[in-house]
């Protein structure tokens, strides 16, 4: 099931027994300091979770899906997630079970 804020809220507030009010201010409390963090160059490191940081994509050369023509794609800076081992592993297991349970039908 996809999580959107909402059920993201709700899943917290029913988890830590908060009320969801809180929990919504808990959530964007994180997510403007991860956000402020990016927006200074910084880098945020979950243990077990990941990191988000910011990447230099320097300026390359492209075409135009209108005309072909060959354009300069400008250099910017993006955010970046990297997820951390525990992560990984947990999405990897999760993927794992799932092919051997689509295999048996």
């Amino acid at each position: 099931m996809p999580l959107n804020k909402t059920t993201l809220i709700n899943a917290v507030a029913e988890a830590t027994e908060m009320k969801k009010v809180d929990a919504e201010k808990a959530i964007k409390a994180t997510i403007d300091t991860i956000t402020k963090e990016l927006g200074e160059h910084g880098s945020v490191t979950l243990v077990g979770f990941g990191t988000f940081k910011v990447s230099h994509r320097q300026a390359r050369k492209g075409r135009s899906p209108k005309t072909g023509a060959e354009i300069t794609i400008p250099a910017k800076i993006v955010p970046k997630f990297h997820p951390g081992k525990a992560l990984k592993d947990l999405v990897s297991a999760h993927k794992d079970n799932k092919k051997k349970t689509a295999k048996k039908k």
